[in-house]
């Protein structure tokens, strides 16, 4: 299974970045060969879509699951109409203590958008 971890450095052993859309690094893990590869976050700078833009990488990379501690409306719907599952990290506190407790069945799958979906960009405000 390929699961895509957000990360604030690009380690396996990394501490966990709660945001999906702004995290700096996005941890690719293959559970079965447990080889690990991690990327620059596509979307971490972006004024707007950084939630879409991550979501396009988990869809291109072929991510069957998503790791983090939270899911703004766009990146949640993107990431869903791509099939692909949403866990919270709950308290873990490393990539590799989110992996694990995801092995046994720990973390809670997210089943509605728990984000603002705003994390730093900026909106115009309508008039």
């Amino acid at each position: 299974m390929r699961i895509i971890l957000t990360v604030n450095s690009p380690s396996f052993d990394s501490e966990v970045d709660p945001r999906f859309g702004r995290s700096a690094y996005l941890l690719i893990l293959d559970t079965e060969t447990q080889q690990w590869e991690a990327h620059a976050n596509p979307g971490v700078n972006a004024t707007n879509g950084a939630g879409i833009q991550a979501a396009q990488f988990a869809t291109e990379k072929k991510a069957e699951a998503v790791l983090s501690g939270d899911f703004g409306p766009h990146a949640f719907e993107a990431l869903q109409a791509a099939g692909i599952a949403m866990y919270l990290y709950a308290d873990s506190q490393t990539a590799r203590k989110a992996i694990e407790r995801f092995q046994a069945g720990q973390l809670r799958q997210a089943g509605a958008p728990n984000g603002t979906g705003s994390g730093g960009g900026h909106r115009r405000r309508r008039t």
